[in-house]
């Protein structure tokens, strides 16, 4: 069959419109054709629904580890977008591919599966294995089967490359994240005696107030890490609902916080010191007006921050691959991890930059497209070699 180049697959896989809310099966069915033309396996990992899967496939020996690529197969919505251009249809223009995806990070996924027929040629000392991903913009959580089978097994990755957009530049680390939602349950009543009601938007405030309060403690210069930007574990408030006219005492509210935090602060302490607040200082004076009134507070999704340590096995052959040891962090969050828990010590290094991603007429430059071909023809000399074995 006749071989595609990156800009070719690219192109075929930003026409799948795979927006996390909806299935990315025929992007998935796509791929496993296309490997299977190239005498490639792969096995899906389904969700309950089975509207979504993983992938995952092996070239080379199935007798040791190996390293894995991975990516996510689902993008961010364009509603609401000011785009120029059709984001599900690639354009070509002044050196830039635009389309949904094309950055983050379909644009690693079509360069990885682009030098599928280079790895099937050579006699592989190590095996690549190719992991992609559903729902990763949605916390991370489609790769957690995947990675729970592959926990079971004898032989797994030994290493793992995440190819999120970050211009090819070697990063070792990111923060971990916890969105959590509270919800205050208060007590209506006419706003002409607003005393003898529980005011649910006003208790939510003083929650927010004091999570601003933690949010300062953990910007003190002893919790500091200059390797991050800003170099402090982060919380904010984003979301906010409550109230349903201005003459009554509003009965609930709810809002959604997150918490951005540095490898190794746990960020459940937050949540922890919130129920805290709530269970001393307001739990007490709101039921003491009325007795049904409650504070309640539910984890909508998290994931760990990455911490590879740059003398790791995954640090030196990711400096091979990026041609620098100037290793960094970013401040977006990967699967990295998740694969770290699961035993695959894990590094960051794609084509893009996060600048474009998530924005209208998002892009990625042909020669970041390039770029990453070349890492991977790099890539593939450290898999022929036996001196990595």
């Amino acid at each position: 069959m006749n071989e595609l180049s990156s800009r070719d697959l690219l192109e075929r896989l930003i026409a799948f419109p795979t927006v996390s809310r909806d299935s990315n099966l025929q992007l998935i069915a796509f791929i496993q054709q296309y490997l299977s033309d190239h005498g490639v396996e792969s096995e899906l990992f389904y969700n309950a629904e089975r509207t979504k899967a993983n992938l995952f496939a092996t070239i080379g020996p199935d007798d040791c580890g190996g390293v894995a690529l991975s990516g996510h197969t689902d993008v961010v919505p364009t509603d609401g977008q000011a785009w120029t251009m059709d984001p599900f249809q690639l354009t070509n223009r002044d050196g830039r591919l635009y389309g949904r995806g094309t950055a983050d990070m379909k644009g690693f996924i079509a360069s990885v599966l682009a030098a599928v027929p280079l790895f099937r040629k050579q006699r592989l000392k190590l095996p690549v294995h190719l992991a992609f991903s559903y729902d990763e913009e949605l916390g991370c959580l489609g790769v957690r089967s995947m990675l729970a089978e592959l926990e079971n097994r004898e032989l797994r990755p030994r290493l793992c490359l995440i190819g999120e957009p970050t211009e090819l530049k070697p990063v070792l680390g990111h923060k971990g994240k916890m969105a959590m939602r509270c919800q205050v349950k208060g007590h209506a009543c006419h706003s002409a005696y607003a005393p003898y009601g529980v005011n649910a938007i006003q208790y939510a405030a003083r929650l927010i107030g004091h999570l601003e309060e933690i949010g300062e403690r953990l910007a003190g210069l002893e919790h500091h890490d200059e390797r991050f930007d800003p170099p402090f574990s982060t919380v904010q408030t984003g979301v906010i609902k409550g109230g349903r006219a201005l003459n009554i005492v509003p009965a609930e509210c709810e809002f959604d916080f997150e918490v951005r935090a540095l490898p190794g602060f746990n960020q459940q302490h937050v949540a922890d010191d919130l129920r805290r607040f709530a269970e001393t200082e307001l739990l007490p004076k709101m039921r003491a007006a009325k007795e049904d009134t409650d504070i309640n507070m539910k984890e909508l999704n998290s994931y760990p921050g990455l911490a590879t340590s740059p003398d790791s096995e995954a640090a030196r052959l990711l400096s091979q691959l990026a041609g620098s040891t100037d290793f960094g962090t970013v401040a977006f969050g990967t699967e990295g991890g998740l694969f770290t828990q699961a035993g695959i010590p894990t590094v960051v290094c794609g084509p893009g930059s996060m600048d474009q991603g998530h924005k209208p007429d998002e892009f990625i430059a042909t020669g970041q497209l390039e770029g990453c071909d070349a890492m991977l023809g790099r890539l593939l000399d450290y898999l022929c070699s036996p001196a990595n074995l």
